[in-house]
């Protein structure tokens, strides 16, 4: 058989970095927060993790042989997934929500769509409005408090907003994650320290965490000062500025698009925090940006070098 060679016009970058390695810094980056959301939350955390983690990799596996695919579980992007969908659960949900939020993320939103890459939402938020829409009583049913062991609504963003009773907890307990909320709400500072090692790795960019954080920042101490750090370290606003608005499917390819993107998804988040019906709006924020980052793509390209607006080379 002849073997054709297709030649493409420079320039031509080659590196080192694969999937797999890619998915694996986010994964050491989530270690920590994962440890700590089992140490706070106990047993039942690590049991909706595995489950989800386990669900995403047996569906993308079966998914890909029933559309003659090339089995791809090994990139590890559908444990990043699982563990990214079972964050958004909070710790008293049955293991079967994990199941189903995960088998819906891999399935539906992505392997339906061509796959890593072609996706156009992120999965795992994307499972996880599926169980807002479905289970709704399971996914805001009540927080754990760590501290009690109690199932609270309690949340801080949920006393801000006055849809819940309670004592605000101290700046440091929103630090360390000794608060009600969902998994992944364990830790501001650890899920911080996992956003600044993709950082250092190359893995992600600063330009959507710090805008998207920034924007909210600033939001916040306009309408509100006393509630910003609340605001910050409460829900789910580091998690997904750094580990899901950073998508690379889902997020623009230029820095101009990645600013636009992350100032949209801060606004977005506070207009729902603030004026909407529910305490948060962090993943609902992301979703609505990543539907529009096609568009965002489209028309803040670079110029062509040699080629002026209109099209015609000059």
């Amino acid at each position: 058989m002849e073997i054709k060679l297709i030649g493409s016009s420079s320039p031509h970058i080659r590196g080192d970095e694969t999937t797999q390695t890619l998915m694996l810094d986010v994964i050491i980056a989530l270690i920590p927060a994962l440890a700590a959301s089992i140490f706070y939350f106990g047993f039942n955390a690590a049991v909706l993790i595995l489950a989800a983690v386990i669900s995403a990799v047996v569906t993308e596996y079966l998914c890909q042989r029933f559309m003659n695919r090339p089995i791809t579980i090994t990139d590890l992007s559908a444990v990043v997934t699982g563990i990214l969908l079972a964050f958004n659960l909070p710790a008293q949900a049955p293991w079967w929500i994990a199941v189903i939020g995960s088998a819906f993320a891999i399935a539906i939103v992505k392997q339906i769509f061509g796959g890593i890459g072609f996706n156009f939402l992120n999965p795992a938020l994307a499972g996880r409005a599926f169980l807002m829409a479905s289970w709704s009583s399971h996914m805001t049913g009540g927080m754990v408090d760590p501290v009690t062991d109690a199932v609270s609504s309690a949340t801080p963003l949920a006393i801000i907003k006055g849809t819940a009773s309670g004592q605000l907890p101290s700046i440091w307990d929103m630090f360390i994650g000794n608060v009600p909320g969902v998994i992944g709400e364990t830790s501001s500072i650890l899920l911080l320290i996992g956003g600044i090692y993709l950082i250092y790795r190359g893995t992600i960019k600063w330009i959507i965490p710090v805008f998207y954080i920034g924007t909210v920042a600033i939001i916040a101490l306009i309408t509100d000062a006393s509630t910003l750090p609340y605001h910050i370290l409460g829900g789910g606003l580091i998690l997904g500025a750094f580990f899901m608005a950073t998508d690379y499917a889902t997020s623009p390819v230029t820095n101009k698009g990645k600013v636009i993107v992350a100032v949209g998804a801060g606004i977005l988040t506070m207009l729902i925090r603030k004026i909407g019906g529910y305490p948060e709006g962090v993943s609902y924020s992301i979703l609505l940006m990543n539907i529009l980052t096609p568009m965002i793509d489209k028309y803040v390209r670079p110029r062509v070098f040699g080629v002026a607006t209109g099209g015609k080379k000059k």
